[in-house]
């Protein structure tokens, strides 16, 4: 566990959960815990006091539960943020940092790569399962180390928790897109722009096709200082709210499926975000918005129903979280806590690495009131990317740029270099638009979260660190993906088969056509012949290896 030795820690936290321990002695019982997620946006909710974003589904699912208002990615982009998420650790502590490492190849000299973690790392639905869960996947991954067999029963579109085997506990991450960055684009939108376009566009025809509700009037949005108030800008935004809308309506639909199955009355149910809005100046960015989300835990008892806890939480917090609540030990290895259980920091981190193309790098440490970032580079804040220049926004920001139309706070986001420091006092400025980096009456608050920044990034062996081209090196020699060792098996001393593989780190499955089928956790009864394969994460598979149990020698 890196990090907490760093800032000063306070119990502002509730006591440890015991409502999911039904007896006194009986030990902790195994909840159905089921994960909602949305992509590419803030707390653009009701219940987070957002009078144009219409989201009855979500909001009255927020007055069950317990609702954090300081919650926070690592990073203001998906691949890095859900790689910490489904480990929690810190993305830029196993390699995981940069966006997207299959897309490195669009770098002069780089490859597409998996990134490869410390060996002892793993995705914690793979210890659900270790612990007897059955987990499911409705198809989103984009963890930047693969997608290792091991950790999902199942992982396609439309996952069927009700595949598991009787009286056996699940857990279940389900994804909403309609939000995401590329929903935003009109379907008119020139496909002589990017080869994306002409994909998206009769999805996104589709999707507006389903709005048979009044659009959001541009009239009624809020334009932050940070972005010019024209038009086009106010259309982009309240067709986002659209689609936010729309993502209420289907996590309604959800949620109705849920309560017709029995799952309010035996599931805990998680509401979140992989970063802030996909829009410009949020995703991208470690500002508040492109960080700050909505998170919320309803529990089937009604614990906490209807409270705000206001300490700060992480994304690296969900994975020892979730696996607290499931009775399962959380790993030393994880730099997060339990929310529910453990003391809040005084202080939180994120990251931003290289983003497609555009090599970038900047750190921020967050308070409950201070925010420092700090850039190491000569990028602008909002670099010219081919897929984020797509969106409208972006487009009317560069075009009146060029024209000397934008203020000089929305010109100094695209002019190069970023601001070596920003310091934004977030009870004051919560759009974070005025720069107190460098201001004498704030110098001390500036000189120590630099320092507190400086420590985390040393403690934490921040891989951003080292060029990208060595870190790949290191995990891939000679450009090559590495390959799990194979599995060997032998009878133990109590006739159980054990298996193993001699690469470190790697996770073995066992049975089906390929040995992909389980999990294995500890020695096994079979008595029939069946197949057996290794991953390590960011490693090729090993060949399937048939065992034959009446020919294994002892251990």
């Amino acid at each position: 566990m890196i990090l907490f030795a760093l800032v000063a820690l306070q119990s502002c936290a509730p006591a440890p959960v015991s409502h999911l321990t039904p007896n006194a002695g009986a030990g902790p019982i195994q909840p159905n815990i089921i994960l909602i997620t949305a992509e590419d946006l803030s707390p653009r909710f009701g219940f987070m006091g957002d009078d144009v974003a219409v989201t009855p589904n979500v909001d009255a699912l927020a007055q069950e539960s317990v609702v954090f208002t300081r919650a926070f990615t690592t990073a203001g982009v998906c691949a890095p943020a859900r790689s910490a998420l489904i480990t929690g650790a810190y993305q830029t502590s196993i390699g995981t940092q940069h966006m997207r490492t299959s897309m490195y190849d669009r770098v002069e000299g780089g490859i597409a790569y998996e990134a490869v973690p410390p060996a002892e790392v793993k995705a914690f639905p793979e210890l659900l399962r270790a612990a007897g869960y059955y987990t499911v996947n409705d198809q989103k991954t984009d963890y930047q180390f693969g997608n290792p067999f091991t950790v999902w029963d199942q992982s396609r579109d439309r996952a069927d928790w009700n595949a598991r085997a009787t009286g056996q506990p699940f857990f279940a991450m389900i994804n909403h897109e309609v939000t995401h960055e590329g929903r935003t684009w009109p379907p008119d939108t020139d496909p002589d722009i990017h080869p994306n376009v002409a994909n998206r566009a009769r999805l996104n025809a589709q999707i507006d096709a389903q709005k048979d509700f009044p659009l959001t009037d541009p009239a009624t949005v809020r334009i932050p200082d940070y972005w010019p108030d024209t038009p086009v800008v106010r259309q982009n935004l309240a067709r986002f709210y659209d689609n936010i809308r729309l993502m209420d309506e289907q996590v309604g639909a959800l949620l109705d499926q849920l309560e017709a199955e029995g799952r309010f009355q035996d599931s805990i149910i998680i509401f979140t975000t992989d970063h802030g809005d996909g829009l410009p100046r949020h995703k991208r960015t470690i500002f508040d918005s492109g960080t700050r989300v909505p998170l919320i835990v309803r529990f089937p008892d009604g614990y906490g129903a209807g409270t705000r806890r206001h300490d700060l939480v992480n994304f690296v917090d969900l994975a020892p979280t979730i696996l607290s609540l499931a009775g399962v030990s959380v790993p030393e290895w994880m730099d997060g806590r339990n929310i529910f259980a453990d003391p809040s920091p005084d202080a939180i981190f994120m990251a931003g690495d290289r983003f497609d193309e555009v090599p970038q790098r900047f750190r921020g440490i967050r308070e409950e009131r201070f925010h420092y970032i700090r850039y190491f580079g000569d990028a602008p804040v909002i670099p010219s990317l081919e897929y984020q220049n797509i969106n409208p926004i972006m487009r009317e920001m560069r075009r009146l740029h060029a024209a000397g139309g934008l203020t000089p706070l929305q010109a100094s986001y695209l002019d190069a270099p970023a601001p070596r420091a920003y310091l934004f006092d977030t009870l004051t400025d919560p759009d974070e638009v005025n720069n107190l980096a460098g201001n004498p009456r704030y110098a001390e608050v500036e000189a120590r979260l630099a320092a507190e920044l400086g420590q985390w990034i040393e403690v934490s062996g921040d891989m951003g660190r080292i060029p990208e081209r060595q870190m790949v090196e290191a995990m891939w020699p000679g450009g090559e993906q590495p390959e799990t060792a194979a599995v060997t098996a032998c009878r133990n001393s109590d006739g159980r088969i054990e298996l193993s593989s001699p690469t470190p780190g790697a996770s073995i499955g066992w049975g089906g056509e390929s040995g992909e089928s389980m999990l294995y956790s500890s020695p096994l009864t079979v008595q029939d012949t069946f197949v057996s394969r290794a991953i390590r994460y960011g490693y090729a598979p090993s060949e399937p290896v048939i065992i034959r149990p009446e020919t294994l020698a002892d251990c």
